[in-house]
């Protein structure tokens, strides 16, 4: 008999086994860390829109991998993720961060100041940064702000462009409790060059000082452009003057952030910011611009925003996710905010363009490269609403479907209800309205989530994920989702992973499991799709 071969593929976070019949679904310390910093858990449950609650009895695997001499490798982790976009939170990445920042281990920590700027790459992310190394330090008598800390914010402020750093300087001037004046103070920067020398100043003396300091001396040109940037700043926070507002807006780029909130009851005002508002805001503020008029139906300006919402080109360049998209769409079809009390009457050619734009957007989503089968069950999960979006269980699960068809060259769509599993036609062309009729046509009945899995397995058809689709995924099992899962592995030779996801719930489907390819997700937002796409590439 052979004796076992194993080994770790560099590129995921479980081992091969050569005699264990494929995948031996360890949750190692490193799996958990990447769910760590992916969603604030190390466990199998993803929560949408659920408050992070981070502390170090949270983070078992990260300190487990600190302990170990491993500092080195979760800053790389930390960085990877940063750089690529996958974390669904941001505050774990700057608690793990804060964290090797202050470990034992010098390598850990010179890694850690290193990334600094690469991690936190805007204010508020800067000053997250620093309120999380102030809470780690709170009950340890004794300060944060040594030299290598004083050393990684001077750099952050020193690399950046000096009219980006004016910019994001003056937009967000304070969070977390810190601020500009605070940071600059407490790390006594050297400003790299004039320019950053001028900003440091503007935002630990302020506009006077500036003025005074800057009177009468012969300028770089750079200079002088930051000068004029942070006088037009200036300007706008003490004029009554609407035109003057609006001249100081399209003539510097100023956005909604460096006003006042009595220039934002300007309609002209909330024209002029059209005009290079970034298309994530223009979304955001859609429903406010038509209940203040600003957007009325045949007007320049609803025609210059329809025609924007739905171009291809500013599509990808803000890559606007179609789950986005969507929630955007319901809202505004809705005439009401979620959450606000602020009404409006939808206009038809807004709504037709941010249709359009839905179908567009997902060239925005990056294909996993796996086969996918996508199960959604119609016993009762389809006459309700996710939680904390205004989207039917109906639309949503449709647009799940949707998004996997259309995007991965290999999916599947099921519907399954009663100990019926039905094979759904979705194709890449068809409408919402259509994929939702589809899901629809199976009669309803009762709730188990493994039967998609049962019978792909039966059929021998192998899919590298299933995603499971229901209302609330606390019901009865034929078999546990573990077992089901196995069989499968062992059926197919596929290494095959779960999603089970509950739009409407508040519980996990699973009981606690050490098998890394399975997760819940209890309630529905656009981080669990970027959850789903990590677990099918092996990154979480």
């Amino acid at each position: 008999m052979e004796p076992a071969v194993s080994a770790v593929s560099p590129e995921s976070n479980h081992t091969w086994s050569a005699t264990g019949g494929g995948c031996q679904w360890e949750v190692t310390d490193r799996a958990r860390l990447c769910r760590f910093l992916c969603y604030g858990g190390e466990g199998h449950v993803y929560t949408a829109r659920e408050e992070e609650n981070l502390s170090l009895q949270s983070a078992g695997a990260l300190m487990s991998m600190l302990q170990e001499g491993r500092g080195a490798e979760v800053v790389e982790e930390i960085k990877k993720l940063a750089r690529e976009g996958r974390a669904v939170r941001p505050g774990p990445s700057f608690f793990a961060l804060a964290l090797c920042s202050q470990h034992s281990e010098l390598k850990t920590r010179q890694a850690a100041f290193k990334a600094l700027r690469e991690v936190c790459r805007d204010p508020a992310q800067l000053f997250a940064f620093i309120q999380k190394k102030k809470e780690l330090k709170e009950g340890m008598k004794c300060g944060i702000w040594g030299r290598a800390l004083r050393k990684a914010v001077s750099d952050w402020y020193n690399e950046q462009d000096a009219m980006s750093l004016a910019a994001a300087v003056t937009k967000c001037k304070q969070s977390e409790g810190w601020s500009h004046r605070d940071l600059l103070r407490l790390c006594h920067t050297k400003p790299a060059n004039e320019a950053i020398a001028l900003i440091c100043k503007y935002a630990t003396k302020g506009w006077k000082e500036v003025q005074v300091a800057y009177a009468n001396k012969e300028n770089s040109e750079e200079v002088d452009r930051v000068l004029s940037y942070l006088e037009a700043v200036e300007k706008v926070k003490h004029s009554c003057d609407e035109m003057e507002v609006i001249h100081l807006i399209e003539e510097h780029k100023l956005e909604r952030e460096q006003l006042l909130t009595d220039h934002l009851k300007s309609r002209q005002v909330w024209r002029a910011l059209l005009k290079e508002m970034p298309l994530q805001a223009v979304l955001k503020f859609l429903g406010k611009m038509t209940a203040s008029k600003i957007l009325e139906p045949g007007n320049p300006e609803t025609q210059a925003v329809c025609e924007r919402i739905q171009c291809e080109t500013a599509l990808k360049k803000a890559r606007i996710h179609p789950f986005s998209l969507l929630m955007s769409l319901e809202i505004y079809k809705r005439g009401q905010g979620y959450q606000g009390k602020k009404k409006w009457e939808p206009d038809s050619s807004v709504i037709k363009a941010m249709e359009s734009a839905f179908y567009k957007s997902f060239v925005n989503v990056e294909p996993a490269g796996r086969r996918f089968i996508v199960a959604v069950d119609v016993s009762t999960s389809l006459s309700s609403v996710v939680p904390g979006t205004p989207i039917s269980t109906a639309i949503a699960a449709a647009a799940i479907a949707m998004m996997f068809v259309r995007t991965e060259a290999d999916t599947e769509v099921l519907a399954y209800s009663e100990g019926t599993v039905v094979p759904c036609a979705v194709t890449a062309d068809m409408t919402l309205a259509e994929v939702t009729s589809e899901l629809v046509k199976v009669p309803s009945g009762s709730t188990d989530c493994t039967l998609p899995v049962t019978w792909a397995t039966e059929r021998d058809r192998a899919a590298d994920v299933f995603v499971v689709l229901t209302n609330n995924p606390l019901w009865p099992f034929s078999a546990s989702p573990a077992e089901t899962l196995q069989k499968h592995r062992r059926k197919t030779g596929a290494s095959s992973k779960l999603v089970i996801c509950g739009l409407t719930s508040n519980g996990s489907a699973l009981a606690d499991t050490e098998d890394r390819g399975l997760l819940s997700i209890c309630g529905f937002d656009l981080g669990a799709l970027s959850v789903i796409r990590n677990l099918a590439q092996d990154l979480i």
